[in-house]
């Protein structure tokens, strides 16, 4: 099917808030979307690489917190694209009933009161839904590699691993400061906020086996293998008090 380049958009500067752009001989998949109002941050992405709004075939979203899922209408609209995701998020794509929050620190807890992460977007409704652990192919949009569920950061976490060795992977992982990206984007963190850090590494670990080998995340990165190794052993350390700091 050949070769497939990874386009980061930079959503906020300095890698602090990114979505991707998978780009193959046949058809783009974009992965994640932004917050509200990135659509023309995309196209501008796209135009850089001579592509444009309709080559994109397929639009991921990773999960349904803001900014990853907040232009997804939008986006769909604009290129034709279909959207995937997965069920276990699907309540929220909808807006039907709010997130709820587990912040992995400080920062998490601070940005939590700043209301942004709870900001509403449009609704919309998956037009391919993933039920528990199905696999979805991309070799029908012109890329070669899977859509998986990788359940942790919310339930209806997703990722992308694409042949070669690259990934794309939401929010299981984020690396640099605060947010995310600015500095120290080789050091892999917690995102500010994660359901379940024991699921997280399992689906990290899941991903290494199956040969991932390069993680691209929406905040910071890329994160080579041996980077992400270290990030599990420190997820499979964190103890169970972590999973009780849920804040409604």
């Amino acid at each position: 099917m050949g070769k497939h380049e990874i386009i980061r958009v930079s959503i906020a500067p300095l890698g602090m808030v990114n979505c991707h752009i998978v780009a193959g001989a046949n058809g783009s998949v974009l992965v994640d979307t932004g917050l509200p109002g990135s659509g023309s941050k995309v196209e501008r992405a796209l135009q850089q690489h001579g592509l444009r709004l309709s080559d994109i075939k397929l639009i991921v979203v990773t999960h349904a917190h803001i900014d990853h899922a907040g232009s997804a209408a939008h986006l769909r609209e604009l290129s034709g694209a279909p959207i995937v995701a997965h069920a276990g998020d699907l309540d929220y794509y909808q807006q039907k009933r709010q997130m709820t929050f587990c912040a992995t620190g400080w920062f998490g807890r601070a940005f939590l009161r700043t209301g942004m992460i709870r900001r509403p977007y449009v609704p919309f409704t998956p037009d391919l839904l993933l039920n528990d652990s199905d696999v979805l192919s991309l070799s029908q949009f012109g890329i070669d590699g899977v859509v998986r569920h990788t359940p942790g950061h919310t339930c209806g976490s997703i990722s992308v691993q694409l042949s070669g060795g690259d990934a794309m992977v939401g929010d299981l992982i984020s690396s640099g400061i605060l947010l995310g990206g600015i500095a120290m984007t080789g050091l892999p963190k917690r995102p500010p906020f994660e359901d379940d850090p024991h699921a997280v590494a399992e689906q990290l670990e899941n991903l290494l086996d199956a040969g991932s080998l390069r993680f691209f995340m929406g905040h910071g990165g890329p994160l080579q293998a041996s980077e992400v190794r270290s990030h599990i052993a420190s997820l499979r350390a964190t103890g169970t008090k972590a999973l009780a700091r849920t804040t409604k």
